[in-house]
């Protein structure tokens, strides 16, 4: 049957009826924030004391862990960058699918390189790996779609160490996302960790070498500080039962930094650093500790705060955070009323797989299949009758 739209109306309504109410708490809540914010701002040792203090009641606790810059620190844009090698790089995956006839997975990793000032065009590489047979199935274990999504990431970071050999002068490389590996620890715990190790070993060569890396995350939806002013307001009642404790619910750092009429950071400001507090520090230790700082790429009258995850070597370095907050303002500022690095977008540009791709390598798959004789499985009947068009499934 077709959506019934009077059950999706009356929910609506009710939605609806809901608004000011909704709207009220969250804007008693923001306000509250703020307030937490500004009161709190400069006390950086309370701070991390609470934060130790609920990381005792539950070591996985994720949220911002202050450092040496008050909460209410705004950074401006440093000095054009006249001189840099910059680069980006992206993946896209094809999914294994059990409906197919033919079982495959593929990863395509996209990168740009550009020098800064050089007058030479940017350079473009392309990897593409086609996984199949024995490569869907580590450790005797389909390949889900999330440790497809691993392996990608993993291939995003290896090609920036990769180009990134044999450089002179400052390099700047990013991906879009985090740089902690996120997704499939409990579907394979044995294929994450080895992901894991290989991933930070391109980290740990890159921090080597002295080259920047980060992570961008647009429109993040993180509330790391906003959790961090959640745990101030925590008795120590509260503090045990943190996972519970949510009196902020609702106020994501994107808007504690970008509120429309007040935004804390100004157009190309960044905030403090802070070093992220979670489970994955464990996995992330030494110069691979893992810190963010929130960068206002927008404009006046329209902020657009963007999360930038570096690993502690990038922090340590006052002027290659500088170097890296310069290279990002003014990627994004290429991209005019849509701020995102220009590089980036060009890596999504040659990494993404278009649908007829897809369908063009399932075919050359199975031609090659038959022409050797191996035994071709068939499509489900499920796929069958959802590619069916323009019937009626219960017509004879």
């Amino acid at each position: 049957m077709p959506i019934d739209y009077q059950q999706i109306y009356t929910q609506i309504k009710v939605i609806g009826q809901g608004a000011k109410d909704r709207q009220k708490r969250k804007e008693e809540r923001q306000t509250q924030a703020r307030e937490l914010l500004a009161a709190y701002a400069s006390q950086l040792d309370a701070l991390r004391n609470k934060v130790d203090s609920a990381k005792a009641a539950d070591p996985n606790i994720r949220c911002a862990l202050p450092l040496n810059e008050p909460l209410d620190f705004f950074g401006p844009p440093p000095a054009s960058v006249k001189e840099a090698t910059l680069i980006a790089a992206d993946g896209s995956q094809i999914n294994p699918d059990r409906h197919a006839a033919v079982q495959f997975g593929l990863i395509n990793v996209g990168a740009i390189t550009l020098k800064l000032n050089s007058g030479t065009a940017p350079e473009i590489f392309t990897e593409s790996e086609l996984l199949y047979g024995d490569d869907l199935l580590p450790n005797g274990i389909p390949m889900s779609d999330g440790m497809v999504a691993l392996r990608r990431d993993l291939k995003e970071r290896s090609a920036l160490d990769e180009l990134s050999q044999g450089l002179t002068g400052e390099v700047v490389t990013f991906t879009d996302g985090p740089i902690e590996l996120w997704g499939a620890q409990g579907e394979d715990a044995r294929a994450y960790s080895e992901f894991l190790e290989k991933y930070k070993t391109s980290l740990s060569r890159l921090q080597s070498r002295g080259v920047i890396t980060a992570g961008y995350v647009d429109k993040p939806s993180a509330d790391l500080v906003g959790r961090l002013l959640e745990i101030v307001l925590a008795d120590a009642g509260q503090i045990q039962k943190i996972r519970e404790f949510h009196p902020l619910r609702g106020v994501s750092d994107r808007w504690l930094y970008g509120e429309r009429s007040q935004p804390l950071l100004a157009p190309g400001h960044r905030s403090a650093v802070f070093k992220i507090q979670s489970s994955a520090e464990k996995n992330y230790k030494g110069p691979l500790e893992l810190h963010f700082f929130y960068l206002n790429v927008g404009t006046d009258g329209h902020p657009w705060p963007v999360r930038v995850e570096i690993p502690k070597w990038v922090v340590d370095d006052p002027a290659s955070l500088d170097l890296l907050h310069g290279v990002l303002v003014e990627q994004c500022r290429m991209m005019g009323s849509r701020p995102y690095p220009y590089l980036l977008h060009r890596a999504h540009e040659t990494a993404v797989v278009k649908q007829e791709e897809k369908q063009q390598i399932e075919q050359m798959l199975s031609l090659e299949i038959r022409r050797n004789n191996e035994e071709l499985d068939e499509g489900s009947y499920k796929q069958s009758a959802k590619d069916l068009q323009g019937r009626n499934k219960f017509a004879h």
